[in-house]
């Protein structure tokens, strides 16, 4: 529901000030919590009185569905690809009109909608959101048949063009039109409920593919007809401000929008290729991104020595790792610890994630030829007192961020390199001069992510010597350690996995490596002396997430 068109009728109701509008919004906007959460925290109201007066703003019957169990034959009232789409459920049939449950009563399109997929008048009932969503999760939420329902519901009768140029001026009108409206809409939809990082729209000869990533894995939608491409791929544009009429050069965009009753950012990506364009979304949920160090799940030895250095006046630390390791993460939760009223803070992104209250957040444009080094030298004039440089990519940019270390500044980086020692040589290569690395460098944390077993069908099992001699294990070492595996169930989408932590390596600033660094030694040799000291590497740390009952022995083989 709309926050803004909700506050106002309950200051019409006298419940809510109309003073009080702007601290409400901002609350909602910032914690990720529902309206009726705030006003609840406010104690402006109950959830109940705060549904309770929509009701009676609507003139419709306010309901409980806590203990609702709906027999079969109301469930089919309304398909599931409706349901999904318009959050809806059936409660019954009185007088000829059906019942339902709108997460959203205040939009009036929603139950016209409906009368007219079903045929039958539409009677609108208001009942607790979260409520709603669990009666659809539970009826529908395993309906896999959803998208050819929505697509044979709303899309079997309309004909879209194909990709010649004959037809592009209709693209727009194909674009919003309903149907399509609505089916982009599931998709997202969908791919947000199942946790989706990534959602690729794919274009090939004869198919059209829709795919979405989950903890890192890949997994196809059930794919649309080959001449959906077009109207799909355009609807996905027009929701993100790009030029539809250009199809033969990458764009870039970001849509927001309210999905499941969350505020989602995507970031879009369009490619063109052989077929048609390629487009890429990338979901950006601040409800399931928790930006506490503590919520990472590191060492408790990594955990304290990150506590100590960040805290630190001076020096760069670097995270490394390839693409999609959480490195944005980690340093997102380090600028959240010492975000403080006594700290300034900038960073320089490309693009900005997240945005973080308190922190001065510059996006990348090379276009215009804002790159990473010009805006740390502008940085270094704006008063600062940690940075951070969202990749350093080149030897200025290197060599800046070097420079405000040692100027009293402290820099946070990221880096693509296999392991933590590898970022010293990265530098080296880039052609930054040993010296400046030793003398300025604090620590580097290489990191991974791993999916973790899905706990509603973990299973113990024996793993065979093979598997034990990849991890450079022998039986009598493993003694009577237990190792899991995931079945794979409803709740997993039979993966076996469900969600994702971090595994880690540290590499500390001490003389000896200080030393070596200074001498130029090889990834190798530095990596040989950090373990010397006491490193633990990214295959040790994952060792330890076995033996605890977190992943699997393939997840640690495939990731170190």
């Amino acid at each position: 529901m709309n926050t803004k068109q909700v506050l106002e009728m309950l200051v019409d109701h006298g419940i809510v000030d109309a003073s009080q509008i702007e601290d409400i919004t901002q609350e909602v906007n910032t914690s990720g919590k529902s309206l009726p959460e705030v006003l609840s925290d406010f104690q402006i109201c109950t959830t109940q009185q705060f549904y309770e007066t929509i009701a009676a703003s609507l003139g419709a019957d306010f309901v409980d569905l806590g203990s609702f169990e709906p027999p079969q034959e109301t469930v089919r009232l309304i398909p599931g690809g409706l349901a999904l789409l318009h959050r809806a459920f059936p409660l019954g049939v009185e007088d000829g009109n059906i019942q339902v449950a709108l997460a959203d009563p205040l939009n009036a399109q929603t139950a016209e909608d409906l009368r007219f997929a079903l045929g039958k008048e539409i009677q609108v009932v208001v009942a607790p959101v979260y409520q709603i969503d669990d009666l659809i999760k539970r009826f529908y939420g395993t309906d896999v048949s959803s998208m050819e329902d929505i697509l044979t519901q709303l899309g079997g009768d309309l004909e879209f063009g194909g990709d010649s140029d004959s037809e592009a001026k209709n693209i727009e009108a194909e674009a919003n039109a309903v149907p399509i409206i609505r089916y982009v809409d599931l998709i997202l939809y969908q791919a947000i409920q199942d946790r989706a990082s990534d959602i690729h729209f794919e274009p090939f000869e004869t198919e059209f593919k829709i795919r979405y990533r989950v903890d890192g894995a890949l997994y196809e939608m059930a794919p649309p007809p080959r001449h959906l491409a077009l109207p799909v791929i355009s609807r996905v544009k027009v929701m993100s401000n790009l030029n539809i009429a250009e199809r033969r050069l990458p764009q870039d965009g970001r849509i927001q929008k309210m999905i499941g009753g969350r505020q989602i950012d995507l970031r879009v990506s369009t490619l063109p290729t052989q077929f048609g364009e390629s487009v890429v979304l990338r979901v950006l949920d601040r409800t399931t991104v928790n930006l506490e160090i503590e919520a990472l799940g590191m060492p408790d030895y990594i955990y304290q020595y990150l506590l100590r250095t960040i805290e630190k006046p001076n020096g760069i630390f670097i995270v490394t790792g390839p693409t999609g390791s959480g490195k944005t993460t980690t340093l997102y939760a380090c600028l959240n610890k010492i975000n403080t009223i006594d700290s300034k803070v900038l960073t320089a992104e490309d693009p900005v994630e997240y945005d973080i209250e308190g922190i001065i957040q510059v996006p990348m444009d090379e276009k215009i030829g804002l790159t990473f080094a010009r805006t740390l030298r502008a940085f270094l004039r704006q008063d600062p007192d940690r940075i951070m440089v969202g990749e350093t990519r080149d030897v200025e940019t290197a060599q800046i961020a070097i420079q405000a270390s040692l100027t009293g500044h402290l820099v946070f980086t990221t880096l693509h390199t296999n392991d933590a020692p590898g970022a010293v040589t990265r530098l080296i290569d880039m052609g930054v001069e040993p010296f400046m690395i030793s003398s300025s460098l604090e620590g580097v944390l290489g990191q991974r992510l791993i999916r973790k077993i899905c706990p509603n069908c973990k299973t113990a099992y024996e793993p065979n010597e093979s598997a034990l001699a990849q991890l450079g294990l022998s039986p009598h070492e493993i003694g009577d350690k237990n190792f899991y595996y995931g079945r794979g169930c409803e709740t997993c989408n039979q993966t076996g996995y469900k969600g994702r932590k971090g595994i880690y390596e540290l590499l500390d600033m001490s003389d000896p490596i200080r030393e070596l660094i200074n001498k130029r030694a090889p990834g190798v040799v530095l990596k040989q002396k950090a373990v010397e000291l006491g490193m633990s590497t990214l295959r040790q740390d994952g060792l330890r997430c076995i033996y605890d009952g977190e992943t699997t022995i393939e997840e640690v083989l495939k990731y170190t």
